[in-house]
């Protein structure tokens, strides 16, 4: 069960502690596109989202996308805010997360793992030891089969919540 619970809870990207994070030694973020910064398959990032991206390389983090879509679909939006990405990535499997730390030069007690997804993104994370982070998804328009995992997270969000283990 703890593979599935992140290390912080926030609702936007917009409420992590940023600074927080690089002095606790974070130096690399690793952050899932769809439905954390932009609703799925919307190629635009909102001015909010990318002015929060810039201040995050102000600060000093290295970051990466990394996203189960297509190629094309990722470097779209990466190429707009100079990111390097790992498309297709399998998430959660472990592989994404490495060469995500390999484009940014870190190790996982250095790397966050931001996302919207528990099976994904916080699982891949926890799974090498990274700093999870679980946003509240932008958009309720999603694939259909990520609508179906939801109700599984909400359910797990619910129990730990209750049980104090969040």
């Amino acid at each position: 069960m703890h593979l599935l619970l992140p290390r912080k809870t926030y609702n936007t990207v917009f409420d992590i502690p940023l600074k927080e994070l690089y002095v606790y030694g974070i130096r690399g973020i690793i952050i899932d596109l769809d439905n954390t910064l932009t609703e799925w398959n919307n190629p635009e990032l909102s001015s909010d989202t990318i002015s929060w991206i810039e201040r995050a390389k102000d600060i000093g983090f290295n970051m990466c996308f990394v996203s189960n879509n297509s190629d094309l679909r990722v470097r779209e939006v990466a190429d707009i805010v100079e990111i390097p990405f790992v498309a297709r990535a399998v998430k959660p499997r472990r592989r994404s997360f490495r060469k995500g730390m390999d484009l940014m030069q870190t190790k996982p007690d250095t790397t966050a793992v931001v996302g919207d997804q528990i099976f994904t993104d916080i699982l891949g994370g926890n799974r090498l030891g990274l700093f999870t982070i679980l946003v509240s998804p932008i958009s309720r328009k999603e694939f259909i089969g990520t609508r179906l995992v939801r109700v599984i997270e909400r359910m797990i969000l619910k129990h730990s919540s209750k049980h104090g283990l969040l």
